[in-house]
């Protein structure tokens, strides 16, 4: 036999073999309806995030505090609004973030911790929210002046 039989061969025998399987029968129904649902729901529109405040400036603090801040979360869009993660630029600022759907004008909290300890001088963070927005995407910003500790 030459090499292009054996690869035809080959092909075929792959190509038998493989689809032994019905892949309908591997769909998992919940999934579906969960799927279903999901797509139903976008066709009424996304959830959609108002802040009260987008910044917040803490002013000058000293190195080594801890300082928090809130920002009131609004969903002004007309399914419920879910949050699903929120992480800051760095290690030393930590947001907390409504675990539970915020409903069509509902508000919700998002707290935001910063840590100055080793960071003097001049601070700026940004908080990216991600949520089923129509961005997916949503930030807000600290900022604050952070005094040195005497060495």
């Amino acid at each position: 036999m030459n090499i292009k039989a054996i690869f035809f061969s080959a092909i075929l025998m792959l190509v038998f073999v493989g689809c032994k399987d019905n892949a309908t029968a591997k769909i998992d129904e919940n999934n579906l309806e969960n799927a279903k649902a999901r797509d139903a729901q976008l066709t009424t529109g996304f959830a959609a995030i108002s802040f009260d405040k987008t910044e917040h400036d803490f002013g000058t603090i000293n190195e080594g505090d801890v300082v928090e801040t809130t920002f009131e979360v609004t969903n002004t869009g007309k399914v419920d609004l879910v949050i699903t993660d929120a992480f800051a630029t760095c290690g030393c600022t930590v947001p907390e973030w409504p675990k539970e759907p915020i409903k069509p004008n509902e508000k919700g909290i998002l707290k935001v911790s910063f840590d100055s300890n080793g960071k003097p001088n001049k601070q700026s963070k940004t908080i990216t929210i991600v949520a089923n927005t129509e961005n997916g995407q949503e930030t807000v910003t600290i900022s604050t002046f952070v005094t040195p500790k005497n060495k």
